[in-house]
């Protein structure tokens, strides 16, 4: 696949790097993020395939992985490089179905996938090479599985289903890479929540689990003995302002049926678990949680306006940066992030491509 450098006499003196995947397009665009100078500038666009959407990064930081979502179905291995940020691909591995999220097991050796459309989740290896095979394993989950994340200590994976509220609890064997239920199979949700994507605390105590029609973040607390999940609060992300009706499946809205409704897409912490974001594509704005690292429970503070259609945004490794595209926005825009409050300010932005979508950071020592 080729790579198309964008504009001219361009040298890379930052090392850290954004990339954006933009699915009509079909390419990821890389960025050069100068921390110093709180400025975005683009350093070159690389084809992927139509649908190219959720990436991962490998957690050796030598790797991109990138799930192209057209027919044929399957992830595609790039190399960074850590003096340029250029990738150059290095693989393709099958997957069973279209898939909206793509992760990594903690140690690397494995590619977690989770399928909407199939009802499913799989599991692919991963070569010393650091490229991704086929697919090894496919489990059948509740429906419209959104997610996969392994946990911290990498003895137990979860996936959202958005279409059953709940999330579904797996014992995973690191060394075969295999996924078993675990028991109670799942945790549930609250009714009518969507749950989409989900992130666990830095410190490896809590989820935080966002839920598409409602707005609001669910926070459950982790049981490492077992590898199960308590609920422990849900805290609306969504204010009366924002004029948004009870959110529902895309494909069940009635045709003609043009009511703004919750769309919520995409979370994020910091990484000293400070704060949680998480973002809306009906309104476009993103929101602010500050959380209690003692109890792992989330108070609403603002919301802001952001790209229009915000489907995916990252936070840097210093966890001063936010970069958040727009499905429906020709720019990508950088947010510096406040540590006192957790504000956002926008203070540049770049061009994106056709439907961007997922965004990945990854930073190196200089």
């Amino acid at each position: 696949m080729g790579a198309t450098l964008l504009g001219t006499g361009l040298t890379a003196q930052a090392n850290t790097y954004v990339y954006v995947s933009n699915a009509d397009d079909g390419a990821i665009t890389s960025y050069i993020l100068d921390r110093a100078a709180g400025t975005l500038e683009p350093l070159e666009t690389t084809t992927a395939g139509e649908g190219v959407m959720p990436m991962a990064v490998s957690p050796d930081r030598h790797y991109l992985y990138a799930s192209v979502r057209s027919e044929p179905f399957r992830v595609l291995t790039y190399r960074i490089d850590r003096e340029t940020g250029a990738l150059s691909q290095q693989g393709s591995g099958s997957l069973p179905a279209s898939m909206p999220n793509i992760d990594t097991d903690q140690s690397g050796a494995y590619l977690f996938s989770a399928s909407y459309s199939d009802n499913l989740v799989s599991v692919s290896p991963i070569d010393e090479n650091g490229v991704v095979g086929d697919a090894q394993q496919t489990v059948e989950t509740g429906r419209n599985a959104h997610a996969i994340h392994a946990s911290p200590d990498n003895r137990y994976a979860f996936a959202s289903n958005l279409g059953d509220d709940r999330l579904a609890q797996f014992r995973f064997d690191a060394e075969t890479g295999r996924l078993e239920s675990n028991d109670p199979d799942a945790a549930g949700t609250p009714d009518d929540t969507g749950p989409r994507h989900f992130v666990f605390s830095p410190n490896g105590r809590y989820v935080y689990l966002l839920g598409e029609f409602s707005g609001a973040v669910t926070t459950y607390a982790f049981d490492a003995s077992n590898g199960t999940l308590t609920q422990v609060s849900a805290e609306p992300g969504i204010v009366e302002s924002l004029n948004l009706d009870q959110g529902m499946a895309r494909e069940a809205i009635p045709e003609g049926d043009d009511t703004p409704r919750i769309w919520a897409a995409d979370i994020q912490v910091t990484p000293d678990g400070r704060y949680v974001y998480t973002s809306e594509r009906t309104s476009s704005v993103i929101s602010t949680f500050e959380a209690n690292p003692d109890t792992g429970e989330l108070t609403y503070l603002n919301h802001l306006e952001v790209e229009s259609q915000p489907r995916g945004f990252q936070i840097d490794d210093t966890g001063r940066y936010m970069v958040v595209t727009g499905q429906r926005d020709d720019r990508v825009g950088l947010y510096r992030i406040d540590p006192e409050n957790g504000e956002l300010t926008r203070i540049d932005d770049a061009p994106a491509g056709k439907n961007a979508n997922w965004v990945e950071i990854v930073s190196f020592e200089g």
